[in-house]
């Protein structure tokens, strides 16, 4: 345990000061010559004290650099576990429920149970990342503000057992020239010595301080602060990360948008429409030997024109198609994503998958032939109510992928229009006042095979719903995989890595160096002190001390005594 006293020199010590802070005297040992321990300048930390409370101990854990380590190992081996199979957020029209069991075997889906697949928006990993965090600030303020109070509040003449164990030292008698260099106060020997040393130092950019026979020459302190100001950026990272959990903030989907159809994306006031598709292939003379054997289709170049809305009114309703404002109109291609406002779509890939997009049937009477009206029945966001002439046709139901379940009760199997199915309550002349149900089938196929006629029963004998031409029904030919990314956290990722670079560059490039000396009685005590390079500021002080008078071997300078 450390004692800690008032110091000889008068000054009173924080609780946990290992060197005063004054005259730097080591108040746990009075002799000994082993170099001191300079780390923090010896002064008190709060992670330090010797009966902390639970506060105290929940900041002495993330205080511990040993800690940090080991948050930064569990988390990089969670980040590799994460990579060993796909993301869910990568996937294109599959299910993480079976994707992985039915891919990788047992292991996918142990590995899908455990849930890795979605590891970088799992708690744990956020909560890791939230840990380090913590630890960088705690670290941070436990050592730079100590530290930063033992920079600012140097003592010049400092106490000789400090001197004299520092790792780079001098002591012996005095050897001065005989006169002062030109331009120089005259005074006595010893001052006049000082004097020719300082001006060595200015030479080499040091900051000097002198009081009377003592001299503290300083250089580069601000590079002491480069770990600090690396923990500021990386903090700044780490937050710019979390906020991407904030919803709006970042997405990385891939979204299927069938040509001819406007879909929204997900988390955002945005639709996004298909307009066009278009690709054009390789031909046979252009393709290499290996694609023509094996009679491979290769696209050359595949195009969307996509229109871009944003949604003004109406925009979660059910009932209601929401009120659309194009923004944005660009064609999509691969390396040239669409751009607006940090949205961006990038060209992922296509397939040619036939779709039903719209329909224009007409209501008539069977009896009479007479046509009462046409409407547009669209099959991703049908309206709540058409109007036929003098016939409302209200939407009950809507089955995009029609099916019945085990009780026989109508049900969808999928949400993409493949086999369309719509449930009308159908009002006006001759039918009851609360509506009469029809099934309504846009496609032939689905009519003969679910017997459209035979189940609407009486009201199909005398009204139909039918499409009169191939020119009232819309299909989409290709789907285009767009990935979507959001990412309004990405330019404080770049300033908390710019930061954190700058901090890297202040540690590494510069060295923080200081040197005390002090002449009692003709016999000067000279010690020197960096964070970095050894070998750099010993061969410094040598070349000062030669250029002073006395000659000295850099290397003998470590022993502590010159003989």
């Amino acid at each position: 345990m450390i004692q800690n006293t008032k110091c000889e020199c008068g000054h009173q010590n924080h609780v946990g000061t290992v060197l005063c802070e004054s005259c730097g005297k080591p108040l746990y040992a009075e002799e000994g010559t082993a170099p001191l321990e300079m780390r923090y300048d010896g002064v008190a930390r709060r992670s330090q004290k010797t009966d902390p409370n639970l506060i105290d101990r929940v900041w002495n854990f993330f205080s511990s650099v040993k800690i940090a380590i080991y948050l930064i190992i569990i988390t990089l081996l969670g980040a590799a576990l994460g990579t060993i199979y796909p993301q869910e957020n990568t996937f294109i029209n599959f299910d993480p429920s079976t994707y992985h069991k039915e891919t990788y075997g047992t292991l996918g889906e142990i590995y899908y149970m455990l849930g890795l697949s979605h590891t970088f928006e799992s708690w744990w990993f956020i909560g890791l990342l939230f840990m380090i965090g913590t630890s960088l600030v705690v670290c941070s303020l436990d050592r730079v503000l100590p530290l930063y109070r033992a920079l600012s509040k140097q003592q010049i003449r400092k106490h000789l057992n400090f001197i004299l164990r520092q790792k780079v030292s001098y002591n012996g008698p005095l050897f001065t020239r005989q006169h002062a260099e030109p331009g120089q106060a005259h005074g006595s020997t010893e001052q006049v010595w000082v004097n020719n040393a300082a001006q060595l130092f200015k030479k080499r950019h040091y900051k000097v301080y002198t009081d009377g026979t003592a001299l503290l020459a300083e250089k580069h302190r601000f590079s002491r602060w480069g770990p600090y100001i690396n923990h500021i950026g990386l903090i700044i990272f780490l937050m710019a990360v979390l906020m991407r959990s904030i919803p709006g903030w970042h997405m990385d989907q891939h979204i299927a948008f069938p040509e001819g159809q406007i879909v929204k994306i997900p988390e955002t006031s945005y639709y996004l429409k298909n307009e066009n598709f278009t690709v054009e292939y390789y031909s046979e003379q252009e393709m290499s030997e290996e694609f023509r054997d094996k009679q491979q289709i290769v696209p050359k170049i595949y195009e969307t024109q996509a229109v871009l809305y944003e949604c003004t009114a109406d925009c979660g309703a059910m009932s209601k198609a929401p009120q659309l404002k194009e923004v944005h109109r660009q064609n999509i291609i691969v390396n040239a994503p669409l751009e607006y406002k940090g949205l961006m779509a990038y060209q992922f890939d296509f397939k040619e998958s036939p779709m039903l997009i719209s329909v224009k049937p007409t209501f008539k009477n069977k009896l009479t032939g007479e046509a009462y009206g046409t409407f547009e029945l669209s099959m991703t966001r049908p309206e709540p109510e058409y109007q036929s002439g003098a016939y409302t046709l209200k939407l009950k139901a809507y089955f995009p992928d029609f099916g019945l379940d085990e009780k026989g009760v109508p049900t969808t199997k999928s949400n993409e229009p493949k086999m369309p199915a719509f449930i009308f309550s159908i009002t006006g002349p001759d039918l009851a006042p609360e509506g009469e149900p029809y099934l309504y089938f846009p496609r032939q196929v689905d009519k003969v095979a679910f017997q459209q006629d035979t189940i609407n029963g009486a009201l199909a004998q005398k009204f139909d719903i039918s499409v009169n031409s191939m020119a009232d029904v819309q299909f989409s030919e290709y789907t285009s995989y767009l990935n979507i990314r959001v990412d309004r956290a990405m330019p404080y990722i770049w300033v908390g890595a710019a930061i954190s670079m700058i901090g890297l560059v202040m540690g590494f490039y510069w060295h923080h160096r200081r040197v005390w000396l002090r002449i009692d009685n003709g016999v000067l005590a000279l010690g020197a002190h960096t964070n970095k390079n050894w070998f750099g500021i010993r061969k410094e002080v040598a070349d000062i001390l030669r250029k002073s008078g006395i000659e000295v071997e850099p290397k003998s300078l470590e022993a502590g005594v010159v003989k």
